[in-house]
C-alpha cells in the first residue's frame, strides 16, 4: 500500500510540521512518502507530481492559505484515480468536516482535532482490509449516502509518546524555516485564536526538545519557528530551552518565539540580555491597547508592563522584536486603532505586524459574529471587511497604511528619515502614514512594484512636494540612512556635497594608525586595500549624529558640516557602525 502525506506551504522556504508528525507516529505500521509543495506552484503540476507517486491513500494537511487549492487538487486526482482514498486533516477542516464531505464527494475521510492517534487507527483499519470505522474517534466519513462524525479523540497526555518528526534528517531542510513545538495549548483564552478551543498546556520533556533542537542545529536550518502559543508560560522550562540554544551557539541561524511580554520578569530579562545578537526573535501580541477591546476578546495583558519590558529589550540590541496589532476587533474604531498603533510605534520594535481580523472556524469571535455585525466572506482567509465599529472604507485605509509600514518601517531602511519627518512635522506616527498614504495613492504608487532605491526617491519627493522646512537636513538624513543600510553607492537623486570627493585621500586616512586604533581596532592588521572595502567616509552638511542624539530636535549648532565613518557589519541586527571623525579630518588637514 502506497501512502503519500502532503501539503501546500505558503512559501518554498517553509516546511510542514503536521505531516512529519503523522509520518513519525505511524512509522511502526508502514513507510510513508512526504511530498511538499507551495501555493505558488501550478495546481496541474502539483496534481501531476502526486499522480506520478501513485498513491493508494493521499493525506493532505489543510490550512486557510491552501484550502481552495487543496480541494481542487483532490478533485483532479479523484477523477483520474477513482479508487484513491483521500484524507484531509488540519485546522481548516476540523470544525465543519461534515459540510466539507457533503459539498465535496471526492473527499473520503476527515481527521479532526489533534490528529495523530485518529490517523494511526485509520491507517491500521486500511492495512487490515476492514471497512468498519465506527470505533475510530476523531474522524468523519461516509456510510453510503450518510456522513458520520465519530466522537472526538481525547488529547494525547504524554506528548513524548509522539516520536520525533525530525529524526533521520536528509539535508532537505537546510536553510529552510522549520516549525517546531515544545508544548501544545495556551494558558490564555483569546477569542480570535483557535488555541482557546483547547484547555490547558501540555509539554514535551526537556530532553526530547533538546534532542530535536540538536538535530535541527546540525541540519543547518535557517530558522526554528516555535509555534507554542505562549512560549514563556513556564519560565523555567523556557529558560532551559533558551540556555541550551545559547550554549550550542549555532551559526547563521535564529529561533523565533511567541512570548507574553508582561510575564518576562527581572530574572528572565537579565538572562536574555546575554543572548548573542540575532539568535532570538520575539513575537509579542499586543492586538489592541483599547481596554474594552481587550476585555471583549478575552486577552490577558498589561500594556504598561509590556511597554517597559519591550523598551528594555530594545536597549539590549540583541533580540529582534515583532509586535502584533489586529484591525477589526470589537469596539476598536478607526480612532481607537490609531491610538493602538501609536502606542506600539512609540516602543520602536523592529517590526510592527499590522494584521486584519480573521474569523477562524471554531473561534469564539466567529460564534459571536452577529453580536458585532462582522461582515466577511465565508471562505479563506475569512477576513473581516467591516463591523459596527469600523467601516470598509476605513479598513481599506488601514490596508494601505499596513503596506507603507511594511515598506518603510519594518525593513529598518528609513529609521532616521522617518523619525525626523514625524518629529518635526506630525503629531503622531499614524498621522504621517495616513498623510503619506494620500500622496502614495494620488500618485498611483500603489499600482506599481518598487525597488528599494525608488522607495528612497519617493520619500524624498514627498518631503519636497509637501514644502516642509529644512529640506537640506532631510536630504542628509536620507543620505545617511541609504549609506548605513545599502553601502556607499549613492543614487544621483540624493544630493551630495561636492567636497565629498575623497578617493585620493581615503587610502591615507585609513592607513593612519591613530584613526584605526580609535575607531577600527579590528582592522589594524589588515592591508589598507582590504579596510577600504569594508568602510566608507562621507561628508555631511550638518552634524548628523548629534541631530540623532538630540532626538531630531533642531539647533543652530547642528549646521556645521561633519565627516562620518561607516563601518559595515555582518551582524543580523546591526548592519553598520558609524563614527564622527570630523575632528580627526580637520586636525590632520586631510581635506
Amino acid at each position: 500500500m502506497n501512502i503519500v502525506l502532503t501539503t501546500l506551504n505558503s512559501k518554498y522556504i517553509h516546511s510542514a510540521l503536521a505531516i512529519r508528525y503523522l509520518k513519525s507516529y505511524t512509522q511502526d505500521l508502514i513507510p510513508m512518502k512526504l511530498m511538499e509543495f507551495t501555493i505558488n506552484q501550478n495546481i496541474d503540476y502539483i496534481a501531476g507530481e502526486i499522480y506520478k507517486a501513485n498513491p493508494d491513500i493521499l493525506c493532505l494537511s489543510t490550512y486557510i492559505w491552501n484550502r481552495n487549492e487543496t480541494l481542487k487538487i483532490c478533485e483532479i486526482l479523484k477523477m483520474v484515480k477513482p479508487n484513491l482514498k483521500i484524507i484531509l486533516g488540519g485546522p481548516e477542516v476540523s470544525f465543519d468536516g461534515k459540510d466539507i464531505l457533503k459539498d465535496h464527494p471526492f473527499i473520503d475521510f476527515i481527521v479532526y482535532g489533534e490528529g495523530e492517534k485518529s490517523f494511526k487507527e485509520l491507517i491500521k483499519i486500511f492495512l487490515d482490509g476492514k471497512q468498519d470505522y465506527s470505533r475510530i474517534k476523531g474522524i468523519i466519513y461516509r456510510v453510503g449516502h450518510n456522513i458520520i462524525q465519530n466522537p472526538p479523540m481525547p488529547l494525547i497526555k504524554e506528548l513524548d509518546s509522539i516520536p520525533s518528526p525530525y529524526k533521520g534528517l536528509d539535508g532537505s531542510l537546510k536553510n529552510k524555516i522549520v516549525y517546531y513545538e515544545s508544548s501544545r495549548g495556551c494558558p490564555f483564552n483569546c477569542q480570535f485564536c483557535l488555541s482557546s478551543t483547547i484547555k490547558g498546556v501540555r509539554y514535551f520533556s526537556l530532553d526530547r526538545v533538546k534532542e530535536d533542537l540538536e538535530r535541527l542545529i546540525k541540519a543547518q536550518v535557517k530558522q526554528v519557528k516555535f509555534v507554542d502559543r505562549t512560549f514563556n508560560a513556564n519560565k523555567r522550562y523556557a529558560m532551559e530551552i533558551m540556555d541550551f540554544i545559547m550554549d550550542k551557539d549555532p551559526k547563521d541561524m535564529n529561533f523565533h518565539f511567541e512570548v507574553t511580554a508582561h510575564l518576562l520578569d527581572r530574572e528572565m530579562l537579565d538572562f536574555i540580555k546575554q543572548a548573542k545578537e540575532g539568535l532570538f526573535q520575539f513575537e509579542i501580541g499586543v492586538q489592541s491597547t483599547n481596554p474594552r477591546t481587550i476585555k471583549a476578546v478575552g486577552r490577558t495583558t498589561d500594556f504598561r508592563k509590556l511597554s517597559k519590558v519591550c523598551k528594555e529589550i530594545k536597549s539590549y540590541n540583541n533580540i529582534h522584536q515583532h509586535l502584533d496589532l489586529i484591525a477589526g476587533l470589537p469596539y476598536e474604531d478607526y480612532n481607537s486603532f490609531k491610538k493602538s498603533f501609536n502606542d506600539v510605534y512609540d516602543l520602536k520594535p523592529e517590526k510592527i505586524q499590522l494584521g486584519f481580523l480573521k474569523l477562524l472556524k471554531g473561534s469564539g469571535l466567529r460564534r459571536e459574529k452577529s453580536k458585532y455585525n462582522f461582515k466577511f466572506l465565508d471562505q479563506p482567509p475569512y477576513e473581516v471587511l467591516e463591523n459596527d465599529y469600523i467601516s470598509y472604507e476605513e479598513m481599506l485605509k488601514l490596508k494601505g497604511i499596513e503596506d507603507l509600514v511594511e515598506k518603510y518601517y519594518n525593513e529598518g531602511y528609513f529609521d532616521n528619515s522617518l523619525e525626523y519627518l514625524i518629529e518635526n512635522n506630525y503629531q503622531t506616527a499614524f498621522d504621517f502614514f495616513e498623510d503619506f498614504l494620500y500622496y502614495w495613492e494620488e500618485n498611483k504608487y500603489h499600482t506599481l512594484s518598487h525597488s528599494k532605491n525608488n522607495l528612497y526617491k519617493i520619500l524624498l519627493s514627498f518631503y519636497r512636494e509637501k514644502g516642509f522646512k529644512n529640506p537640506i537636513i532631510f536630504n542628509e538624513l536620507i543620505k545617511y540612512d541609504y549609506l548605513f543600510n545599502n553601502g556607499p553607492s549613492i543614487p544621483k537623486f540624493i544630493d551630495r556635497d561636492e567636497e565629498q570627493i575623497v578617493k585620493k585621500h581615503k587610502h591615507n586616512i585609513l592607513k593612519d594608525e591613530r584613526l584605526l586604533s580609535s575607531y577600527l581596532k579590528q582592522y589594524i592588521d589588515l592591508p589598507t586595500k582590504e579596510v577600504i572595502k569594508r568602510v566608507h567616509i562621507e561628508k555631511f552638511r550638518i552634524d548628523v549624529l548629534e541631530l540623532m542624539k538630540r532626538a531630531y530636535n533642531l539647533d543652530d549648532n547642528l549646521s556645521k558640516s561633519s565627516y562620518i565613518l561607516f563601518d559595515y557589519q555582518d551582524g543580523p541586527l546591526i548592519r553598520c557602525k558609524t563614527y564622527d571623525i570630523t575632528k580627526f579630518i580637520e586636525r590632520e588637514g586631510k581635506f
